[in-house]
């Protein structure tokens, strides 16, 4: 049996994500001796500040990006990961019928190999075992999102072949590649209906019927992971980012009680698997831990 210590990558977009996608997992195997590395690729520059308690919004993109520097290193030291900057500049959120077009030299259009190759290099220095990103939707369509889970695919697929991405290290062949479940309908429909059981007002009656009115598609979930024990580090790490997380606003707006009674997992999608494992699943290390296939 192998001794070494396991490695899980989480790949995400901008900082904040990492604290609402998947925190409390990632907090929970920090916390049982997993090395986790939070890959961010923006520096979330063009964020809006969303939350209306803040104040005045910083000037210009490098005093953003000060902010959030600052903001993801206090979220980091509450899920208790380590955290890389990939380096890219955000691309913001294009709103307006016809779209504007993006901002030049921004990260949805970068070239997919000069995206890529930090994050190969990367891959190929942490030799993380398991790799999570987003769905190839983004999970929202934001240009970033859907830039970062193309990245996350092409490092996962490359950096264990020689021939590619010369000059970036020595390969390493990640074993197992997820997709984040966010909130997903199946959760928010339980959650709310045990709040409005209880006589409280659901966040989600709004959110459950636009998506119902989009017919948005369910991803299969393959994989959950019990982790309320560490709800909340992932609290504290959200309201480290205060610029984008209101903390009186909708990420706290589910009582603490309902929602250890309800739903105590974050849920992901095993989109590709290099060791035998079973679906479902309850550990991202499954057919991994304890087999030797972490040497």
């Amino acid at each position: 049996m192998s001794t070494e210590r396991l490695r899980l990558m989480a790949v995400h977009a901008h900082p904040d994500d990492e604290s609402s996608k998947g925190a409390a997992t990632t907090a929970r195997y920090a916390a049982e001796g997993v090395d986790v590395l939070v890959v961010t690729c923006t520096g979330g520059e063009r964020g809006d500040v969303l939350n209306p308690h803040y104040g005045p919004a910083p000037e210009g993109l490098e005093a953003m990006r000060a902010v959030r520097r600052e903001e993801m290193a206090t979220a980091a030291a509450a899920l208790g990961v380590r955290q890389h900057w990939l380096g890219f500049v955000d691309s913001g959120l294009p709103e307006g019928d016809p779209l504007p077009p993006l901002p030049e030299g921004c990260f949805a259009l970068t070239p997919l190999e000069e995206a890529s190759a930090p994050l190969v290099e990367l891959v190929r220095e942490f030799r993380p075992h398991v790799i999570t990103t987003y769905d190839p939707t983004g999970g929202y369509p934001h240009p970033d999102h859907i830039m970062c889970h193309r990245v996350a695919a092409e490092a996962f697929a490359a950096a264990g072949d020689p021939e590619r991405y010369r000059g970036h290290g020595e390969p390493w062949t990640p074993l197992k590649l997820y997709y984040n479940h966010g909130f997903s309908l199946a959760r928010m429909r339980t959650v709310h209906d045990a709040i409005v059981a209880a006589g409280g007002e659901s966040p989600f009656s709004d959110w459950i019927d636009s998506r119902q009115a989009r017919e948005v598609p369910e991803r299969p979930v393959t994989t959950r992971i019990e982790c309320a024990d560490f709800f909340p580090q992932r609290d504290a790490a959200l309201r480290a980012h205060a610029t984008q997380i209101d903390p009186e606003g909708w990420f706290f707006a589910v009582p603490r009680e309902v929602e250890l009674a309800q739903w105590r997992t974050e849920e992901f999608e095993l989109a590709e698997s290099r060791v035998p494992t079973t679906t479902p699943e309850d550990d991202l290390f499954a057919g991994i831990r304890g087999t030797g296939a972490a040497r």
